[in-house]
């Protein structure tokens, strides 16, 4: 007994701990890492709101897309969401050019405050309480309630009505806290083989300039 008791002794003194300075030493390195990862745990988290906000536009491009062919086919000429007949325009532009001009001209659309938004329309409407748009956006909904023809009247050509029919009721939402989907439709023009058609450019409010993006049938 008393020499198991004397092994027991012996083999817990031969126990190596660490030692404060060890300890410190390894709290300050795993502090550094941490400090050196946070940057690019926060670039990570903004490439995939970015990657998903771009994926979303798609969605809705390609919902336009068949809507317009459908269109198309059943009232003679495409046309986009909003678009009573495919020469009207949804929003304030009367040219691509003065569009591309605000999205990505000197000063560009960087930000949902930025003051010519007040030319865009929101995709699922502003007071939707799925997807609001932030406060002090200027982006509006359609309000013309005047459209006729192809037997449709009222407003059943508002544009977020007809883009949350697209997508059964279902709304998509920006991932930013500042973001907001919002449309814009080039009116085409002409007629027969000199038509052309309408241009929809989609964006994100977060950052028009970087998130955007264009379909022309």
């Amino acid at each position: 007994m008393k020499q198991t008791l004397k092994r027991i002794i012996r083999n817990v003194k031969s126990i190596n701990g660490n030692s404060l300075a060890e300890f410190a030493t390894t709290t300050a390195l795993m502090a550094t890492l941490a400090a050196t990862a946070a940057p690019k745990l926060s670039e990570m988290s903004e490439g995939a709101k970015a990657e998903k906000s771009m994926n979303e536009i798609d969605k809705m491009l390609t919902q336009a897309r068949n809507h317009y062919q459908t269109t198309a086919d059943t009232e003679g000429r495409g046309r986009f969401p909003g678009q009573e007949k495919f020469d009207v325009a949804v929003g304030g532009y009367t040219t691509e050019s003065l569009l591309l001009a605000d999205i990505s001209g000197t000063s560009g659309m960087t930000s949902f405050t930025a003051g010519n938004l007040s030319k865009w329309r929101s995709v699922f409407g502003i007071a939707n309480t799925a997807a609001k748009k932030p406060d002090g956006c200027a982006v509006t909904d359609d309000t013309n309630n005047s459209h006729t023809g192809n037997g449709v009247t009222g407003d059943a050509y508002l544009g977020h009505k007809e883009w949350l029919d697209l997508f059964a009721g279902n709304t998509l939402k920006s991932k930013y806290q500042d973001g907001h989907f919002a449309y814009a439709v080039i009116k085409g023009s002409g007629s027969g083989l000199d038509a052309e058609p309408p241009v929809l450019y989609i964006i994100d409010v977060e950052n028009p300039k970087e998130f955007n993006n264009i379909l022309e049938p």
